[in-house]
């Protein structure tokens, strides 16, 4: 069993493609968690997905031995976390089962915005952080720039931050050495104190049920064990122990300071919530852990099978990710246009984006998602006040005093020259300039934004009119009042609640403007006449109209008298009418999603 000294639990936190999942291969390498044959890129994204659009998603834990200067092993439990903005609970949950944090920096690039936030995140759960500059292969590096920008924007020592290639593996082996001398060992009441444990994540295997990843802070946990979860309440036998090489390797037990899993035939994901404290039933601790806050969805959108009989395998599917990610929530919901489906809570449009990528490619699932939309606060006349998932649910307007939408306070780090368009940006998406500084040639921009105006283009308009170069980083701040309405989308007379959307006033005429004419270009020509129109309320602020295809009913007359032919066109114009009144309108998926992206 390894002494508490012996003991090291960091993470790895740094801006989106700095490093991290490079740096974490040389450090696997070095120790000799893989033989040559099973090492590959970016070894601990193990998901096609990360590893295609080369991000990390999911943290994951792997553990290493390493002898030190001193000659003695060490065991160093290693987290490497995502970078993006959307995914940081996912970090926040990984340092809080730490004790110290590598912040790596790119020595071309310098502090970005998710360095900043991450770094800050470590400083709050009290760990000890250890500056890393990466990449200094490269032509481009300045050891010098990043060490100033590490100290002006974060407010800590970065005069002895470790150079280092994370790709050619140069100074790594200082990284470990730094590891061992400069972060702290874990704290712990001993071994045969009562079991407590943090759950720290868990995934579904089809085979052994919930994987559950722990970290023991007090007491041993080993196999045969009767255990307690203490928040849900469930008692389970643990029927295997093990820890991540990142191969998962059986072992007996695990000792405090230590991280591993551990599985126990639990097939309930309402069992094991991420946070939660696991104790000994026959030896219990009286005081659970602090845990984690529980995240709080910001996006939510309508996520239905194209087939209506893949419902219950969509459920079971939703099920299992959930499980897979504590900040995913979903909900069953029915909608006229679309039937039965789920109301599905994400961080972010990118974690949007990649559950129902999961879900397609995981699941097989032919899937539709419904406009984005964030949760909006309604104050009704009689007092009462409810929050909004699902703009089809907005009550009649005479009912509502006022409509509260959250709001961002965004930080954006640019090059200067490109600081002009990041305000006319912000400026265009209804934001208010909070402060504008300077570090170095790099200018942050700190300003308050609608959140419902982030989600839908910003992040890839921010990027295109720097070249690249911004970064950005946002947390909630709160709810303010502003001027709101519910737009609706009416096909031949029928609202589609699929694509209804709340907008600001002002642009809710341009916005269902641009909708009905994306519609009116992909729901295919029927027999009769398809009007299409935008809607607050009972008045049209938009609409076109799709021509019927048309028989040539004139084709047999060859001439003779004109009321014939008019009799004939007559009778055609009173089919038509009667056809649009009783005809269903089939849109297309294809509809749904054009209209959904602009």
């Amino acid at each position: 069993m390894t002494p508490l000294d012996h003991i090291r639990n960091i993470a790895i936190v740094a801006h989106i493609d700095h490093g991290k999942s490079t740096l974490a291969d040389r450090l696997i390498e070095m120790c000799g968690g893989l033989d040559a044959r099973e090492m590959r890129g970016q070894v601990l994204d193990a998901m096609d997905i990360e590893r295609e659009r080369g991000i990390t998603i999911k943290a994951q834990a792997v553990r290493l031995n390493f002898i030190a200067a001193n000659g003695e092993t060490y065991l160093i439990n290693l987290i490497d976390t995502p970078g993006h903005v959307d995914f940081t609970y996912e970090v926040s949950r990984s340092l809080r089962a730490c004790e110290g944090a590598i912040l790596v920096v790119d020595s071309t690039q310098g502090v970005e915005a998710q360095t900043v936030a991450n770094a800050y995140m470590a400083v709050e759960a009290d760990l000890e952080i250890l500056p890393v500059v990466n990449k200094i292969d490269l032509p481009a590096a300045d050891m010098k720039m990043a060490r100033e920008a590490i100290e002006e924007s974060i407010g800590i020592d970065a005069e002895d931050a470790i150079g280092v290639s994370a790709k050619t593996g140069e100074n790594v082996g200082l990284v470990l050495q730094a590891i061992v001398d400069k972060l702290p060992p874990p704290k712990s009441a001993g071994e045969e104190a009562p079991l407590k444990a943090l759950l720290v994540d868990s995934w579904y295997d089809p085979y052994l049920g919930v994987v559950i990843l722990m970290r023991v802070v007090d007491g041993r946990i080993r196999k045969g064990q009767k255990i307690r979860i203490m928040g849900t309440g469930a008692v389970r036998d643990i029927d295997r122990v093990g820890i991540l090489t990142p191969k998962a390797v059986l072992v007996d037990e695990l000792g405090p300071g230590e991280i591993g899993f551990f599985t126990a035939a639990i097939k309930d994901i309402a069992e094991c919530r991420v946070g939660d404290t696991i104790t000994d039933e026959r030896n219990r601790t009286t005081e659970a852990l602090p845990g984690f806050k529980p995240s709080v969805p910001v996006v939510f959108c309508g996520l239905y099978p194209t087939d209506a009989n893949d419902y219950n395998d969509l459920r079971d599917s939703l099920g299992k990710l959930r499980l897979n990610d504590a900040s995913f929530h979903f909900e069953p919901e029915s909608s006229v246009a679309l039937g039965l489906g789920f109301r599905c809570g994400f961080l972010g449009l990118l974690h949007l984006e990649i559950i129902q990528e999961r879900l397609e490619r995981e699941f097989d699932l032919d899937l539709l998602a419904t406009a984005p939309s964030v949760v909006y606060k309604i104050n009704k006349r009689d007092g009462t006040s409810f929050e909004l998932h699902n703009p089809a649910d907005m009550p009649d307007p005479t009912h509502i005093e006022s409509i509260e939408e959250p709001w961002i306070r965004a930080t954006i780090l640019v090059p200067d020259e490109y600081l002009g368009a990041v305000l006319q940006l912000c400026t265009d998406k209804r934001g208010e300039q909070v402060e504008l500084t300077y570090v170095g040639s790099r200018a942050m921009a700190v300003y308050r934004l609608p959140l419902a105006e982030v989600v839908f283009d910003f992040y890839d308009r921010l990027k295109s009119v720097t070249r690249g170069y911004a970064s950005f980083d946002y947390h909630l701040e709160g709810y303010t009042a502003g001027d709101l309405v519910k737009l609706d989308i009416l096909i031949n007379g029928d609202v589609v609640d699929g694509l209804s959307q709340i907008v600001e006033k002002t642009r809710a005429e341009g916005r269902g403007r641009a909708v009905c004419e994306k519609l009116k270009d992909v729901i295919p020509r029927q027999l009769f006449k398809i009007p299409i129109q935008a809607a607050i309320g009972g008045r049209i602020v938009a609409r076109e109209t799709i021509s019927a295809m048309r028989k040539d009913v004139l084709a047999k007359c060859y001439g003779g008298d004109i009321t014939r032919k008019r009799k004939l066109l007559e009778k055609q114009k009173k089919g038509k009418k009667r056809m649009r009144q009783f005809g269903n309108v089939e849109i297309p998926q294809d509809a749904f999603l054009a209209a959904l992206k602009l």
